[in-house]
């Protein structure tokens, strides 16, 4: 049964994971540094906790006490108790949903390992907004792709929006970096996988007459909001896809446009 503190200093060492969740750029160096990541609200803490990562510690306001009690009683982890004022004064904003937990990262599975087994693959290059790397990995999860590979440069999927937003679905989801790129393409074409580039370029077939849900196995790449794939991960496609668009409109959110080309792209494999 984990220990349930009240905290009342919000320079207590012991609250040290929760610090300054509103400094991206600190964050971004502490958290995959130190193996951490923060989950927000009921949830998601749950679903982190499902998905077998360990917890460090929880930061509680004092309702959410007896919501979590059976996650505070099955886990060893201590539970500090707080109140809304200094949880905010901890953290850097208003914590409505009044639970987060610390939670221990796992070693990332290598593009090979994933790539073994998946047959519905979502390849992102240079996605840096957390909330659109969140809304694709809950689109990857809920029409059934296998997996996400990143590109060196895409967020962390693990820093605290992209998680609230995916509402856990990072959990559910095997992703891995690409060390190499584009060069590290090549490893994915070698593994059986059709490379579809989604773009908006006039040349681009529309994604049904590709009919990517007939393909034995598909990569679908997404290309960052705004500058879309490189020039360099277009020439490593084998073939361009597109959405069509009506009323004028050139081009949707990445966020949203991935989930239309998932749809698409998983066919009848959603499980």
């Amino acid at each position: 049964m984990a220990d349930l503190i009240t905290v009342e200093d919000p320079d207590d060492p012991r609250l040290r994971d929760y610090t300054g969740l509103t400094d991206v750029e600190l964050r971004r160096r502490r958290e995959p540094a130190e193996g951490l990541f923060i989950a927000e609200g009921e949830k998601v803490i749950r679903r982190a906790k499902d998905a077998g990562y360990e917890m460090r510690s929880m930061l509680l306001s004092a309702k959410w006490v007896d919501v979590m009690r059976d996650v505070i009683d099955e886990l060893p982890a201590p539970v500090y108790a707080v109140s809304p004022e200094l949880a905010e004064r901890v953290t850097g904003y208003h914590v409505h949903r009044g639970a987060l937990a610390s939670m221990q990262r796992k070693p990332l599975p290598t593009a090979r390992d994933l790539l073994a087994s998946a047959r519905r693959v979502a390849v992102m290059e240079a996605v840096n907004d957390h909330t659109n790397i969140g809304a694709i990995f809950r689109s990857a999860a809920a029409l059934g792709m296998d997996a996400v590979l990143l590109s060196p440069d895409c967020a962390d999927p693990l820093y605290r929006r992209s998680v609230k937003v995916s509402m856990g679905a990072v959990f559910s989801v095997p992703y891995a970096r690409l060390d190499a790129w584009p060069k590290s393409l090549d490893s994915v074409r070698e593994a059986g996988f059709k490379l579809l580039a989604l773009t908006p370029h006039e040349k681009a077939s529309p994604i049904d007459e590709a009919a990517p849900q007939s393909l034995e196995r598909v990569a679908l790449m997404l290309g960052a909001e705004g500058d879309g794939l490189s020039t360099q991960a277009l020439v490593a496609a084998d073939e361009w896809v597109r959405i069509p668009m009506a009323h004028g409109v050139d081009s949707l959110n990445v966020g949203a446009a991935a989930a239309v080309a998932f749809y698409a792209v998983a066919g009848g494999h959603r499980g």
